[in-house]
């Protein structure tokens, strides 16, 4: 971890920070506790619990059938307590804390919750207590980043102290440096700008392996060219996140994006990564072919998603 640096002038943020009771939830709760938050912001605490059938998760039990509002309310109420308790580990002067036990299926309602309030960020556990709790994202946090209408930072980590940056140049890409430079929560984070170049053998080219090259001179060329342009591509936004304050180093690596990435982040053994997404597509549902969904499902740190355009949530 480096020295602090000077706090950095910032407005107030608004955050949703999702809970459930889970020790994923927990994770998240711990992590957003120990951030630098600017003065005046507003952390809203909030749970969301499902009601009829679907709160059990499939056709209802006899039990079910005749104290079904005895049930809801017992899980309501022990929604309140998880809310409660992690609002008791939040408090600090300076901070607004709010929070709310939602109704509805948990991803629709954080999402819109968040949208009501004009969250900056949210922030939630990978995993939590749903069927699909054995997979390396859950299914409600899949569909938070799916469909946010703001960054989400999914955490696996209790501390942002080393933080590789995918970069790539892009739009997206650019709207996650933004919020590295704007966010005081990184004030004492460093920063691993990390590039990729790839300079794998297309396919279409039928030559077998990379050790055949010799015979593709333009192959071979295409592929430092794009080197020399992710040298210059890394160099010059570490430069810029430099000069705002960061501490900030940067790594060129060739390969396949997602699977660099990952390495990155375990040989720097990093807390999170932040990487932009253009949001035209659902990362859940692409797991396999986008490079944030590639990253995000298979991370064994935390993620903050940056994306363009949020995805409407079906009905």
């Amino acid at each position: 971890m480096t020295e602090p640096r000077a706090p950095r002038e910032s407005s107030p943020m608004r955050v949703l920070l999702a809970v459930d009771g889970s020790p994923s939830a927990s994770i998240a709760v711990d992590l957003v506790a120990g951030l630098d938050w600017p003065a005046g912001t507003t952390i809203r605490v909030a749970e969301a619990i499902e009601s009829g059938p679907a709160l059990f998760g499939g056709p209802w039990p006899t039990v079910a059938l005749v104290q079904s509002d005895t049930l809801e309310e017992s899980v309501r109420d022990q929604a309140r307590r998880n809310v409660e308790d992690a609002r008791s580990r939040l408090g600090r002067p300076g901070i607004t804390l709010e929070d709310r036990v939602l109704s509805g299926r948990p991803s629709v309602a954080i999402v819109d919750d968040a949208q009501a309030m004009r969250a900056d960020l949210i922030v939630l556990g990978s995993r939590g207590h749903g069927r699909l709790e054995e997979m390396l994202l859950g299914s409600t946090s899949s569909e938070v980043v799916d469909h946010a209408h703001t960054p989400v930072l999914v955490a696996r980590h209790r501390r942002i102290e080393r933080v590789v940056f995918a970069w790539d140049g892009s739009s997206y890409g650019r709207a996650a440096a933004r919020l590295l430079t704007g966010w005081p929560i990184f004030t004492r984070s460093t920063v691993r700008v990390v590039t990729v170049a790839d300079v794998e053998v297309p396919w279409w080219t039928g030559v077998p392996e990379a050790s055949a090259l010799a015979i593709a001179p333009d192959i071979l060329e295409a592929a430092e060219t794009s080197r020399r342009l992710h040298d210059d591509l890394v160099h010059e936004m570490t430069v810029e996140l430099v000069a705002a304050g960061l501490d900030a180093t940067e790594e060129r690596r060739d390969g396949e994006p997602a699977r660099e990435i990952l390495a990155a982040a375990v040989a720097t053994g990093a807390d999170l990564i932040v990487l932009g997404t253009h949001g035209r597509t659902g990362l859940a549902r692409l797991a396999k072919g986008s490079v944030a969904g590639k990253v995000l499902h298979h991370a064994s740190c935390s993620v903050l998603i940056v994306r363009e355009a949020p995805i409407p949530i079906p009905a």
